[in-house]
């Protein structure tokens, strides 16, 4: 099958899987004598495997170890579950960074008069908030993307 029917089997865009290929945490395809990817059953079933880890919100570094983890039949099943753990915990910390953030929004929020006035408290702390409070947030839930 071509790349676009890949695509549709698997539900990863053809970009995503140009892109998968590029940065080799899938094999390259194989290609016809006039240069277009083919496609086989397993390909697509590595795919859909990709794409289920990335929807469970895997890096792209966690997803490659868990194809090696699940092409190597001889694996334990306790190296899994570590993987799976160690992502729940990250969810954790980015489920309770996110939280911190609803708590402080709907506490500035309940002390702007949302009048014609200017003076409001949320932008206010947008404006005057340090460097310092965000280092200080992201390292108490280590979630350094949301800045």
């Amino acid at each position: 099958m071509n790349i676009g029917q890949a695509s549709n089997a698997s539900g990863v865009s053809s970009k995503m899987i140009r892109y998968y290929e590029q940065i080799g945490l899938i094999k390259p395809a194989l290609r016809t004598a006039s240069s277009y990817r083919t496609y086989g059953d397993n390909d697509v079933h590595t795919l859909r495997f990709v794409r289920r880890a990335r929807d469970l919100g895997f890096s792209v570094e966690q997803t490659k170890e868990l194809l090696a983890l699940w092409r190597d039949r001889s694996r334990a099943s306790s190296d899994v579950k570590a993987v799976a753990l160690e992502h729940v915990a990250e969810l954790e910390r980015k489920i309770a960074a996110i939280q911190e953030m609803a708590k402080t929004l709907k506490h500035l929020a309940s002390h702007c008069h949302g009048d014609d006035r200017p003076e409001c408290p949320i932008i206010e702390e947008i404006a005057n908030g340090s460097a310092k409070d965000r280092t200080d947030l992201n390292a108490r839930f280590g979630v350094a993307s949301l800045k």
